[in-house]
């Protein structure tokens, strides 16, 4: 089958490695233009980018890709599926109209439709998530699904370690979708939450919130955006990697016999602001913190 790829991200490069070695693979990979990225500020492009150069696909970067002009060179590739995966932008008419569009979503729809699915489905301590294969619709992933499955949740999971997972499965799910043709349902009304963009306030821990809570959060949020945690002088440390030691236990960032604790919550990995990571207790020895 003729197809176009729309991706962006890491998880989207992933499934169009698995695209691209089927009888599927892409005439044209479109992504968003590259962006200044890492601590100089470099101008890079996308990881789908990357990922459809080495694969030798041709890409195309447009500045929007509702724009006539890429409506138009997308369709000159005459595709039966336009594939969508991690895009990061709003697909809007006439391009919504133009051909089949199907969508690669990595959560049990109608639950966490949005941009942040994998982090939020950590962040609320759900027991499994898993992907769903849609049809894009104007709504926000409100489309009929064709295919679905789950993946468990693990006590220690991190975004890191279930994404690949939802990865494999997604790319499953769409070779199958490709494949069979499975007909259209329409979502149900009842279980809809929203997986909202992760902004700074969503990765600050809270010290009245509980330590699983808090751990939670930097789980989901590891590696690739990463929590944080305010520190008495107003500057943000980063949190890498942590352990909980009292579940219920909420309380202030403290030094404790040498663990860097935020109530119950052992602040394992950080990273302070403009530097490299570091162990917390090596941390601790270089930076003074209130005991207790």
């Amino acid at each position: 089958m003729r197809t176009v790829y729309l991706g962006t991200s890491d998880f989207a490069a992933a499934v169009l490695a698995r695209l691209a070695d089927s009888a599927h693979r892409p005439q044209l990979v479109v992504t968003r233009p590259d962006r200044p990225r890492g601590r100089g500020l470099r101008l890079s492009p996308p990881p789908v980018a990357e990922s459809a150069r080495e694969l030798g696909i041709e890409v195309f970067q447009p500045a929007d890709v509702n724009a006539d002009e890429a409506r138009a060179r997308i369709a000159a590739c005459e595709p039966e599926e336009l594939v969508i995966c991690a895009f990061g932008a709003l697909i809007k008419e006439p391009l919504l109209s133009d051909m089949p569009l199907l969508n690669v979503h990595p959560s049990l729809l109608p639950r966490w439709r949005g941009a942040a699915p994998v982090e939020r489905a950590i962040m609320a301590g759900d027991a499994e998530t898993g992907v769903s294969i849609m049809r894009l619709t104007a709504g926000w992933d409100s489309g009929p699904v064709c295919l679905a499955a789950s993946e468990p949740i693990a006590a220690g999971d991190t975004y890191g370690t279930l994404a690949p997972r939802l990865q494999e499965l997604g790319a499953d799910l769409l070779l199958r979708a490709l494949d069979e043709r499975p007909p259209f349902a329409e979502q149900p009304e009842d279980g809809v939450t929203y997986a909202d963009k992760i902004g700074p306030a969503d990765r600050t821990l809270d010290p009245d919130a509980a330590a699983a809570v808090n751990d939670r959060t930097v789980r989901a949020l590891s590696p690739h955006i990463g929590a944080r945690v305010l520190l008495p002088d107003g500057v943000f440390l980063g949190v890498l990697r942590a352990a909980v030691r009292v579940p219920a236990e909420a309380g202030p960032l403290r030094s404790d016999g040498g663990r860097l604790m935020l109530g119950g919550l052992q602040l394992l990995e950080v990273q302070p602001a403009g530097g490299r990571p570091m162990d917390a207790a090596a941390y601790l020895r270089g930076h003074g913190l209130p005991s207790g």
